[in-house]
């Protein structure tokens, strides 16, 4: 080698090229090496990538890398999360088509991701958006369909009333459509579900097997799906109404049952619409409750309402004991049986409720400080404790409570013991354009008829416009216009689109197996999955996991395929964040907008805000572009793995990416330092084997910044070490160390040393087992419990000679001053400890 300095851009360029011709990453269905599957979330195509994505892409780079060094057959595809809402908002603001605006950022992200050298499989490269992918999603759907995993029903939505579309829940802003501004309303929609409820129990026990998945993730996912033992039971009301003479409840919390205050019921509710009938008054308060939310979140936090219907609901234990009932606009028809009794002294909504209408609040369990029926708290006590002021519940825990409510009720005929669960069917349609169209048409004389699979896919027409609000799909003059496949009638498709979840909840088969006349090969994705390491991010969490895991199952349970957890490792990284600025007239600046404090445009002082997950809303990212063309790929990709553990947010710093490139350079020169050595260090030749086993075992676990460091410390000691072979062995190792990191150095210094095909072809280095033992140990020499000095002496010496050593130590015979110390403790290889 030249001592010149590294050439990042024409080494990036140069063997990007040559991986690109070879197919160097492409993976072999048929190889005879064991399989790796290493996945990270794919990208939805917003137009540029940003420094996460580079994080996120780079640990499973690594991981990828150093897999096929250790000779397995990776699997490591890319492909796009196509579809979504915001390519149709550029159709509608910037009057382009979503999908020509979709497949330019696509052309767009890719040039970037390229850039960075990840050893992705682009030859199986999808888009959700092309028919080629959702044809076969839509097969899969008509699968469930005919196995009774689809339904339709008409369910409560977010209407905007000016856009004339559905929202979903973080579309609505303060009860507004987040584009209109129009108050949202509660609609009944015929919609399409998926029947996930019917995996909850396999799901829940499934979720807590996972045993390398994060336990954040895990408990996220058992909340979310929420099972719970309970009662479901009547009240029988003071009077008939609708033709109802009782109000069936459902409560986790049966051992409360003498703590009540009051029933409540859905807006939606028979009995509430019952009412409503009579009265306008009512009919008025259901009309109010529709401008509310439509999801638990939301109505934890809107202000609780209710109408006093007049009516009164028996206590079962208690026949003269009536409890008032209510009309709640926190109370949703979707959850449970749409009607509840309230228990304001142990639940914080009920407690809310309570004191707005004047109702009874009274403790019926106790924390051990407190057990008088009068409640004289600020907040509702929702603890552990023993039941009190409750006849003969009283002195129980909670649980015992529990069961004898549960046996008196069902003894008594008026309730029955029921295992609930939080999680809801998924609610899969969508009335927009851009998605996948679900497969289904609608005939006058037939009803509901599946598209035959000979006519899938179903295309979406690119004939739309975007100029009147609503579904393009509605409003289009053909497409939707079709002859029923049962009696040749005329019919229309459904103009519904699935939800994008659905899109990325098999994708992972699909990189695995890529038929052109089915989904996917069982044999095929079978010797693939389940994804061994899937890497993104926490916000993901719980319903693209669920989604997934929910697919998968559902494919396993009509025989599809023989996997049940798609993903069996998962890593959650954390993002990368930068600060925000703000112009003088409190504008969000780009960091390209501002230097030394001042907005370059105006010349006026910003505003130094927060450092905070980079966001294309806050104008806080960075394009990695132009920093990949000042420094190159792989100092962009050292300091994504070096300055944080993965697992924490890595605040983006130029000072950090410049100490990157400088170690890369740093690594070139030790590249070429190299050379004839004779002769052996058996300390480097210890540090080496150490290092080998301790960056694969950090890669393994995904800890790349211990890795990292591990490097840094073989570094600092070859550039320590005096020539020799052993420092030349060491020279050459490194280079296969840092190869999954800095894959461009490490090929250019391979193939200029004279190293044989690919360094990404390259075995991992062996280590040697026996050179992974110290033979000297540091041993600490406290007086009087204080450390005063360390030693380093050959491993294994006798209690004698270390006490000898100590007592020999310049620093203790100063300390001493002469004296016989009273008591000399020896723990061997450890400490020694002089008591003066």
């Amino acid at each position: 080698m030249s001592n010149t300095r590294f050439n990042a851009l024409k080494a990036d360029a140069h063997w990007q090229q040559v991986w690109d011709d070879a197919k160097t990453f492409a993976a072999r269905d048929d190889s005879p090496k064991p399989k790796s599957y290493v996945l990270e979330m794919f990208p939805y195509p917003s137009g540029r990538i940003h420094m996460g994505h580079v994080r996120n892409y780079t640990m499973g780079d690594v991981l990828a890398r150093y897999r096929r060094m250790k000779g397995m057959e990776v699997l490591h595809p890319m492909g796009w999360d196509a579809f979504g809402m915001p390519a149709e908002n550029a159709a509608m603001e910037k009057g382009v088509h979503p999908g020509g605006w979709t497949r330019d950022n696509i052309a767009t992200m890719k040039a970037q991701l390229k850039r960075l050298g990840f050893a992705l499989d682009w030859t199986r490269e999808l888009a959700t958006c092309e028919p080629d992918y959702y044809g076969h999603e839509q097969a899969l759907f008509l699968k469930f369909y005919e196995h009774g995993l689809v339904y339709r029903k008409e369910s409560a939505v977010n209407w905007d009333p000016v856009d004339m579309t559905v929202l979903a829940n973080e579309q609505v802003i303060d009860g507004r459509g987040w584009r209109s501004g129009a108050l949202v309303e509660k609609r009944k929609l015929s919609q399409w579900f998926l029947k996930i409820t019917a995996f909850a129990d396999d799901l829940l026990s499934g979720v807590k097997a996972l045993e390398h998945w994060p336990d954040k993730v895990r408990l996220m996912q058992e909340n979310w799906i929420g099972k719970s033992q309970g009662l479901t039971f009547r009240f029988a009301l003071s009077a008939s109404v609708g033709g109802a003479d009782t109000v069936e409840v459902f409560t986790t919390r049966p051992d409360t049952i003498f703590g009540a205050s009051f029933v409540a019921v859905a807006a939606d509710h028979p009995i509430a619409q019952a009412i409503a009938a009579n009265s306008p008054e009512a009919a008025a308060f259901i009309e109010r409750c529709k401008q509310g939310g439509t999801t638990a979140a939301e109505l934890e936090t809107q202000e609780k309402l209710g109408f006093d219907t007049g009516i009164t609901a028996n206590h079962p234990f208690d026949p003269a004991w009536q409890l008032p009932v209510y009309i709640a606009n926190f109370v949703l028809m979707d959850y449970g049986v749409g009607a509840v009794y309230g228990v304001p002294a142990h639940d914080q909504r009920d407690f809310e409720f309570a004191r707005k209408y004047g109702l009874p609040i009274r403790r019926v369990v106790s924390d051990g400080a407190k057990d008088a029926p009068e409640f004289h708290e600020d907040e509702a006590y929702s603890g552990p404790g023993t039941v009190v002021n409750s006849h003969f519940l009283d002195g129980m825990d909670i649980e015992d409570a529990k069961r004898e409510v549960i046996r008196r009720a069902e003894d008594g005929g008026w309730g029955e013991g029921a295992t609930v669960y939080r999680l809801r069917d998924w609610g899969v349609s969508r009335q927009r354009y851009w998605g996948t169209p679900i497969p289904i048409i609608h005939c006058p004389a037939c009803g509901v008829v599946p598209v035959p699979a000979d006519q899938l896919p179903v295309v979406l027409p690119e004939d739309v416009s975007f100029a009147t609000p609503g579904n393009p799909l509605d409003k289009h003059p053909t497409w939707k216009h079709v002859a029923c496949p049962t009696c040749g009638g005329e019919a229309l498709r459904e103009t519904d689109t699935l939800d994008t979840f659905a899109d990325s909840s098999w994708y992972f088969i699909r990189f695995a197996s890529q038929p052109k006349d089915k989904p996917f090969d069982k044999a095929v994705a079978e010797s693939w999955l389940p994804v061994g390491q899937y890497i993104g991010g926490v916000e993901h969490a719980i319903l693209h996991l669920l989604y997934a895991r929910f697919w998968t199952r559902a494919l396993s349970h009509i025989g599809m395929i023989d996997v049940s957890e798609p993903f069996t490792g998962l890593f959650t990284q954390g993002m990368v964040t930068h600060e925000t600025y703000k112009s003088a007239d409190g504008r969000w600046l780009a960091p390209d907008d501002v230097r030394d404090g001042i907005e370059i445009a105006t010349g006026q002082p910003i505003t130094l805000g927060r450092v905070e997950k980079m966001s294309k809303s806050k104008k806080n990212t960075v394009d990695p572009t132009g920093i990949v063309d000042q420094y190159g790929a792989d100092a962009v990709r050292w300091f994504m793995l070096s300055d944080s553990p993965p697992e924490r947010d890595l605040p983006w710093s130029e000072a950090g990416i410049e100490g990157a490139w400088r170690f890369v350079q740093r690594l070139w020169r030790l590249f070429e330092g190299a050379g004839a050595g004779e002769g052996a260090d058996t300390a480097l030749d210890r540090k080496l084997h150490q290092t080998i086993a301790g960056v694969a075992a950090d890669i393994e676990a995904l800890s790349f910044n211990k890795a990292v460091a591990k490097i840094y410390e073989l570094a600092n000691a070859i550039e320590k070490a005096a020539p020799s072979a052993s420092r030349d062995n060491a020279i050459r190792n490194v280079m296969l160390l840092v190869a999954p990191m800095v894959p461009h150095l490490a090929e250019e210094a391979w193939a200029a040393a004279g190293g044989t095909g690919l360094i990404a072809d390259a075995a991992w280095p062996a280590v040697d087992a026996a050179l992974l033992v110290e033979d000297e140990v540091t041993i600490a020499i406290q007086v009087n419990g204080k450390l005063r000095d360390t030693l380093v002496l050959p491993k294994g010496q006798s209690k004698e000679a270390i006490e000898a050593a100590a007592l020999a130590s310049d620093k203790v015979i100063r300390i001493l001053e002469g004296k016989t110390p009273k008591k000399v403790i020896v723990v061997p290889d450890r400490l020694v400890n002089l008591v003066a």
